[in-house]
């Protein structure tokens, strides 16, 4: 069947229901993610450049069959949100990785003596975040180069990847996919887009 041939309207009940399984799937996949950053052996991977790159080729891959299942999809837009949980965490997390191996690798990679996971993490989030406060800092060049490279790509994260989810949505509903999107969850009737 024809994507422009079937449109599936959602009553309120629906809606929400759509909405909230979404939602729940989002932040589980969340959840996992950053349950995996703790739980994970990571200390084997020593060679953060050579990993750095791979795992941002394997990001760059899966999401780019993220944004073909948006389009795809039948509610695109909390398809769109499920992506993101998923890609934005990941992205996060692997540079966490990164910051977390170069530290174990030498305390001189950083302000601060060695980095826990958690430490990592919140380095991570607050070079994403742009806020900064200073507390940790890259000590070393290659540290301080990662960190740019950290800066840069979020950069590109927030502009184009969550700008080519958007758009993803919109070509989706341009080709006939009903949608559900947060706000219409107490909306009754009407075209769900």
């Amino acid at each position: 069947m024809s994507i422009h041939a079937h449109r599936t309207e959602l009553t309120p009940v629906q809606r929400r229901r759509v909405i909230t399984l979404g939602l729940l799937r989002a932040a589980a996949t969340t959840v996992v993610l950053v349950a995996l950053y703790y739980l994970l052996p990571l200390d084997h991977l020593k060679n953060v450049p050579v990993v750095l790159v791979a795992g941002l080729l394997i990001l760059l891959a899966v999401t780019a069959w993220q944004l073909r299942k948006v389009i795809h999809h039948e509610h695109p837009t909390i398809r769109a949100v499920e992506a993101l949980a998923t890609t934005l965490p990941l992205f996060l997390l692997l540079f966490a990785w990164a910051y977390f191996t170069m530290a174990g690798a030498s305390p001189a990679n950083f302000s601060t003596h060695s980095l826990t996971r958690t430490d990592a993490l919140y380095f991570t989030v607050t070079v994403f975040s742009t806020v900064g406060f200073g507390d940790i800092t890259a000590a070393s060049q290659s540290a301080r180069l990662v960190v740019t490279t950290q800066m840069l790509l979020d950069l590109l994260a927030l502009g184009l990847v969550i700008r080519a989810f958007v758009s993803a949505v919109q070509l989706s509903r341009r080709q006939g996919r009903p949608d559900v999107s947060p706000g219409q969850a107490g909306q009754p009737g009407g075209d769900p887009q």
